[in-house]
């Protein structure tokens, strides 16, 4: 029997040492926090993604597809609430119509269940949404990814793996015959692999174990508002722009939640800490090594205006009720209740780029999950066989 230690405990780390224990392995799960999804996975907008923007034959629409099928048959199969409602892309102006139809080329190289619908096809689902035009996608769904986790723990938990609340990775080294040894401040955990799924720390973690990434985590945080509840009747689904190709974000939408509320985001503004849910979270040591790493400012040479626009998004409620109105005009600046906030961690390369596709780097006994931004919750799954099959070729 194998000794893994699995370092994150979120909705990938949770999955890959579900799918751990079912090969026969021994598994330790190492959280720094005192819950399981305390980060990533506990802030996100709980949507279960169809696959319908990624590039064809990438890793994220190859896992998108199979993991929308199979975390809601988890979801079902196990209790989760889920509730497959589909959504609408809508073009607001003619302008947009290329980008739409692109989208649904898209969808269908994907095997996205898709289609382009009329203004009053969408009208149909959607009584207060704008549109020239639209594409429906079936497949789309809301969930609660916290609960999937907390499923997870309880499966792990009855199968006998070792989960540790509370208990970071503080040392990484190679054992001292095979293997590796991780220290916890507590103790030293002798393992044959280690599987490091540490989100917005991955990079770190990484670094500690050996690696020279190449890549570097950067923290970019999502604020969310809610629509009032005597607004809330304004969304009965989903509701998303069609994205701009040339910018790195969809851009803010509309979601109804399992609750009946309506959530409105998320922006992208860089966050100030690796875990800076507000602008009051602050980190000197995070904003220093953001402003040492070359790629923020090659990524801020390369976006200038949207940088500005969304810190200026984020400061108002007006200019972001605004963004909502193209979608849903009806929706003003006083139905708006500010809500909590995420934090992606997102990838960048040295030159600046923005790295879409997950990453998932190898090395003797050890694989790391170093990008798994949305879909990653959606895909956790899919991702966890995939990462428990490299784990069986070190």
């Amino acid at each position: 029997m194998r000794r893994i230690v699995v370092v994150g405990g979120g909705i990938l780390g949770l999955a890959v040492a579900r799918e751990l224990t079912t090969r026969g392995d021994q598994v330790t799960v190492l959280e720094k926090e005192d819950h399981w999804a305390a980060h990533q996975t506990g802030h996100n907008s709980n949507v279960v993604h169809a696959g319908l923007y990624y590039e064809p034959g990438s890793f994220k629409a190859r896992m998108s597809v199979a993991g929308n099928q199979s975390m809601v048959e988890f979801a079902k199969t196990y209790g989760v609430p889920v509730d497959v409602c589909g959504k609408l892309v809508v073009a607001t102006t003619n302008e947009e119509l290329p980008g739409l139809h692109a989208l649904a080329a898209r969808a269908s190289a994907n095997g996205v269940p898709a289609r382009l619908v009329t203004p009053a096809e969408a009208h149909e689902h959607e009584p207060e949404v704008a549109c020239v035009a639209a594409l429906q996608v079936t497949s789309t769904a809301i969930i609660d990814f916290a609960a999937v986790c907390e499923v997870l723990a309880d499966q792990l938990s009855a199968a006998g793996a070792d989960l540790r609340l509370s208990t970071p990775a503080l040392g990484i080294r190679p054992g001292r015959t095979s293997g590796v040894e991780v220290a916890t401040g507590r103790d030293v955990i002798r393992a044959d692999a280690l599987v490091n799924c540490a989100g917005l720390h991955s990079d770190r973690v990484a670094t500690m174990a050996g690696l020279t990434p190449p890549v570097k985590i950067v923290p970019f945080r999502g604020e969310y508002f809610t629509l009032k509840p005597e607004a809330a009747h304004l969304v009965r689904g989903l509701i998303y722009p069609v994205p701009d190709p040339t910018l790195p974000f969809l851009g803010v939408h509309l979601t109804r939640m399992l609750d009946g509320s309506v959530h409105a985001g998320p922006n992208a503004v860089l966050a100030l800490r690796r875990e800076g849910y507000r602008w009051t979270d602050v980190s000197p040591a995070d904003v220093a090594e953001v402003a040492r790493f070359p790629g923020v400012w090659r990524l801020a040479r390369k976006y200038p205006r949207t940088a500005v626009d969304e810190v200026f998004r984020s400061l108002s409620r007006r200019r972001f009720a605004r963004s909502l109105a193209r979608l849903v005009p009806a929706v003003g600046r006083e139905d708006l209740v500010r809500a909590g906030a995420g934090v992606r961690a997102q990838a960048l390369r040295p030159d600046g780029t923005l790295v879409q596709d997950f990453i998932i780097e190898t090395a003797p006994n050890q694989v790391h999950v170093l990008n798994a931004p949305s879909p990653g919750a959606t895909c956790a799954l899919e991702i966890a066989k995939h990462v428990a099959d490299q784990v069986d070729h070190r």
